[in-house]
């Protein structure tokens, strides 16, 4: 039961190129900034990734993306990453954009075993028409777009189909964790950890405090263990290693 190892190294060691990866975070918060690293490290390249976004400021999945080690983007924000766009925009990356709450539900139902389920989101758009671009041809062209998605009428209401994910691996982080697995988040960080977990076959966690089983009450878990297959326990310093994207005050 025990399903701590030693380093994020040892953690990633059999993701090999080509994967798919479901990857926790919103933003820069709940990033698990550690195990990307350790993938850099690695050399692995030709990923497909599932992610809110794709990394921010250099950081999390920028790392892997600039490098150009990710073949493959489903998410829902480009946000100010301008590599993301560039690459986009030229043809090296194909990306699946999907609305925000459909990744969510498409995450938590592959990791739930649900196939697939019907949502009024994207109805009457390109998201259920198809012609999304998937990948330009780098002159300006669309090399390939999406499909069309069944859509159904239910009480009135047309709704689109959409398929649950389910990935190779998963790459979460959380504010504690205990050797069995069970995971809690804090604030923000929980939007799309516990998501990406479900959805992994193999999922790693890094988390920034790891206590002993029975330390965490049963009520307080965000994610049970039953999803987690690895743990990294981070250092102080990687804990503590927090990026703010945007500082405001008030007055």
């Amino acid at each position: 039961m025990d399903k701590v190892v030693t380093t994020a190294r040892e953690a990633v060691a059999d993701v090999p190129d080509g994967a798919s990866l479901a990857v926790g975070g919103f933003g820069l918060s709940g990033v698990p900034d550690v195990l990307i690293q350790a993938l850099y490290e690695r050399g692995v390249s030709a990923l497909s990734v599932v992610s809110n976004n794709c990394g921010a400021m250099e950081s999390g999945l920028a790392v892997l993306l600039a490098a150009g080690r990710i073949a493959r983007v489903t998410g829902s924000y480009i946000g100010a990453n301008k590599e993301f766009a560039r690459q986009y925009l030229a043809g090296e990356l194909e990306v699946e954009l999907i609305p925000q709450g459909t990744l969510a539900e498409r995450l938590r139902a592959g990791g739930a075993g649900i196939p697939a389920f019907y949502t009024p989101a994207g109805v009457g758009t390109q998201v259920a028409d198809g012609g999304l671009p998937w990948r330009y041809d780098g002159q300006g062209g669309v090399a390939l777009a999406s499909p069309p998605k069944e859509v159904r009428e239910f009480d009135g209401t047309e709704y689109v189909l959409e398929r649950g994910i389910r990935t190779d691996f998963a790459l979460v982080r959380a504010a504690r964790g205990d050797r069995h697995g069970n995971l809690v988040f804090n604030k923000s960080a929980r939007n799309f950890n516990p998501l990406a977990a479900m959805a992994g076959r193999v999922t790693i966690a890094e988390v920034e405090e790891l206590v002993e089983p029975g330390a965490i009450d049963p009520d307080a878990v965000h994610l049970p263990g039953i999803f987690v297959q690895r743990i990294v326990a981070l250092t102080p310093e990687q804990a503590a290693d927090k990026r703010i994207e945007q500082r405001t005050v008030s007055s």
